[in-house]
């Protein structure tokens, strides 16, 4: 007979998310999960069958507890001003962030960069990743721009998506250069009013 799980499922996998976030997934090892958890390599292994199954609960965690409530204003119901609010706040998270803060940046862009080369899952969640954004930004940009031509917006969104992935990846070394390029594409954005 299987023994009934006795701990707090959520509490486990954020804690292992902020692990993933500051080490990146080949940095962390499953003693880090068992002390970020205060559970056994058993327990783990139970429950998510691997260290690679306690990275994909986090990573779900962390696309709908961080990544999809901050694209809500671009894509539910947003307003000429949407792009210009998403970037102000994603420049202000960083940088309120503390310099000792396990989540500077952002975890798939930290935790992937050697592992997305050589695993296709992790390669799948990172595209799909890209791919939210870019499409959220897109449609913050038919709202700001509804008479430019799908090229001008194709374009507008690769701009900001390119900056807005490049400030995420500085905020885990350089928070002043990650939010000044956020500012960057603020005034872009602001220049393309005109």
């Amino acid at each position: 007979m299987a023994r009934s799980q006795e701990f707090d499922t959520t509490s486990a996998i954020a804690a292992a998310l902020d692990v993933f976030w500051a080490r990146g997934y080949e940095g962390t090892s499953l003693t880090d999960l068992e002390t970020a958890t205060g559970l056994s390599r058993s327990s783990l292994y139970n429950s998510f069958t691997n260290k690679r199954g306690v990275f994909d609960a986090a990573v779900q965690m962390y696309l709908e507890h961080v990544i999809r409530p901050r694209l809500r204003s671009l894509t539910d119901n947003p307003t000429p001003h949407s792009v210009d609010n998403y970037l102000a706040s994603l420049a202000n998270a960083i940088a309120t962030m503390t310099a000792d803060s396990p989540r500077r940046g952002c975890l798939l862009l930290n935790a992937t960069a050697g592992l997305g080369a050589h695993d296709d899952a992790v390669a799948a969640v990172i595209r799909g990743y890209r791919q939210e954004l870019s499409d959220a930004i897109e449609r913050g940009l038919q709202a700001q721009f509804p008479t430019a031509t799908s090229e001008t917006i194709e374009d507008r969104t690769r701009i900001l998506l390119s900056c807005t992935v490049s400030a995420l990846v500085l905020a885990r070394v350089d928070t002043t250069q990650a939010i000044a390029t956020l500012e960057s594409a603020r005034r872009l954005n602001s220049e393309w009013q005109r």
